[in-house]
């Protein structure tokens, strides 16, 4: 199978041309540098994203908080993560870096508040 990468780790965008099969990659072309190599054999091999979302809370201005993993985790995961993402509520106050869900799905990574959100009474 060949796929064009477009590596994103440096403001180059290099265009990497890779060749792979279930037996792992074949070739690769078009990197400029080690990084383009080693992003684009994660690419292939096991891709990661950061989530990012919102869970319910209250007594805050908001009536979300913002959320993101502490790091990213395999895309396959991301559908069961945002599942149980949206099945959470919290109370205010909440501290940006709070950990909302601990090891989400298994995944060691925890989802934590991106935002401090005070406790604010409902007039």
């Amino acid at each position: 199978m060949k796929k064009d990468i477009i590596c994103i780790v440096c403001p180059k965008g290099c265009t990497i041309h890779v060749d792979y099969d279930e037996n792992g990659i074949n070739s690769m072309e078009g990197y400029s540098c080690k990084r383009g190599i080693d992003y684009a054999t994660a690419e292939i091999l096991s891709p990661t994203r950061m989530v990012t979302s919102s869970v319910k809370i209250n007594n805050a201005r908001y009536t979300v908080c913002p959320v993101k993993t502490s790091r990213p985790i395999s895309k396959d995961k991301i559908q069961d993560v945002m599942k149980n993402i949206c099945c959470v509520q919290i109370q205010a106050p909440v501290q940006q870096g709070d950990v909302i869900i601990k090891d989400v799905c298994g995944t060691g990574a925890d989802i934590i508040a991106t935002q401090t959100l005070k406790e604010e009474k409902k007039a």
